[in-house]
């Protein structure tokens, strides 16, 4: 088991259901992406760079795609999640939708290719 299916695994649910969906999609998106760290969190790495992170707190989730630029770039799309440079937060019930979170990862993907 590597870093991110440890980590996952560990949740209670929900959380535990929303955060796999998203690493899935994410996978899925960018199959070539191998589980390890990004700045001492469980992430996807690309290329020897952190990728995606996708993290629970009591509070909420949280995913980071690592670079400001990136969350700036989406913006109108993340209207009504609360956002912070390089953090998207939502809650379990109201989830980050999977098809946005693989957009980002995408072009955070362009950014490391870049």
């Amino acid at each position: 088991m590597g870093t991110v299916d440890e980590y996952v695994s560990g949740l209670d649910e929900p959380r535990r259901s929303v955060v796999g969906r998203l690493y899935a999609a994410v996978t899925e998106a960018v199959p070539e992406a191998e589980q390890g760290k990004g700045y001492g969190m469980p992430a996807l790495v690309y290329r020897g760079k952190p990728l995606v992170s996708v993290m629970a707190t009591k509070r909420h989730l949280s995913l980071f795609p690592f670079s400001g630029d990136i969350v700036e770039q989406f913006t109108a799309e993340l209207d009504g999640f609360d956002t912070a440079k390089g953090t998207i937060r939502f809650q379990p019930e109201a989830p980050l939708p999977s098809d946005l979170a693989v957009r980002i990862v995408e072009a955070r993907r362009t950014q490391i290719d870049g």
